[in-house]
């Protein structure tokens, strides 16, 4: 019956307002995504493969593309730890202070990365909170590789984390608790029950944390300082070659980032196509017994 009601409510639209909706959607995404993004891939192929190429592999594009594949090698598995365990903590257990932890999750959404970049600048600059220790002991955060990788995981921690609490809360903890009940223990439980119940939607929450991470620019630059060959991630590296009116080597390096874009896209697809084909699946396992 609700399905009946839900298509008639869908086809009540005349065939030309339709049409109209429809075209005015794929007008602004072709003026608005699709030719820009072309217009990387064909800025950095106008002169040809070989300047191309050059572009990709001269010593300081090598070592931003490094650079940014080290951040967000380090940064994932932190959000990863934090996501799984602020999301089990708020689906599936009650205690003071849970509503103020979920606004905190959703804290880098709302301030500016750049802000978030002061923030690491104020604690452990040169004149920061904690910038004369680290120097008197030889410890150097800002400008370098640490700060990059604090500020790279303040951005992106809440992409996974966001993901799983409504999932587990969707999914409740019935077979945790039959699993414990059997005797299952804790870490048991967790591979053989939690984990697979969330696989598909701690993926998603992975690509979107990488995708971010590796594109992150308004922090990064705060505290990076911009030594070229040293602290420039490919977004860096991109900003500086177009300052220099380098614009082959610009786009060129911007294009490894659209391709990135559209990989995260097939791949975002991809796992929104497995998670819609295992809970049809569980709906007829489900319906079967």
């Amino acid at each position: 019956m609700a399905s009946t009601i839900q298509r008639s409510i869908v086809t009540t639209e005349s065939r030309a307002i339709r049409y109209l909706l429809t075209g005015l959607a794929l007008l602004f995404i072709g003026v608005f995504l699709v030719i820009p993004l072309a217009s990387v891939f064909i800025e950095a192929f106008r002169q040809g493969w070989q300047l191309y190429l050059a572009a990709l592999i001269e010593p300081d594009a090598v070592q931003a593309i490094k650079l940014t594949l080290i951040v967000a090698a380090i940064s994932l598995p932190a959000n990863l730890i934090f996501g799984i365990a602020a999301a089990w903590s708020i689906a599936r257990f009650d205690f003071r202070g849970k509503s103020f932890l979920t606004t905190l999750i959703d804290l880098p959404f709302s301030v500016s990365p750049v802000v978030a970049g002061l923030i690491y600048v104020l604690m452990f600059g040169a004149q920061g909170w904690w910038g004369p220790w680290l120097i008197e002991n030889d410890y150097k955060i800002i400008f370098a590789v640490p700060g990059i990788v604090l500020a790279t995981i303040f951005v992106t921690f809440p992409f996974v984390a966001r993901e799983l609490i409504p999932l587990m809360e969707a999914q409740g903890s019935d077979e945790e608790q039959a699993a414990i009940v059997l005797g299952a223990s804790s870490w048991q439980m967790f591979w053989r029950v939690t984990l697979p119940n969330i696989k598909w939607g701690l993926l998603y929450g992975v690509i979107l944390a990488n995708a971010r991470a590796m594109g992150e620019f308004g922090a990064v630059s705060v505290v990076s300082g911009h030594i070229r060959g040293m602290t420039n991630t490919v977004p860096l590296h991109v900003e500086i070659l177009y300052n220099e009116y380098n614009f082959i080597g610009a786009f060129a390096c911007a294009s490894i980032l659209a391709l990135l874009a559209l990989l995260t896209l097939a791949a975002k697809s991809y796992v929104e196509w497995k998670g819609e084909q295992q809970a049809a699946a569980d709906r007829r396992h489900a319906v079967e017994e």
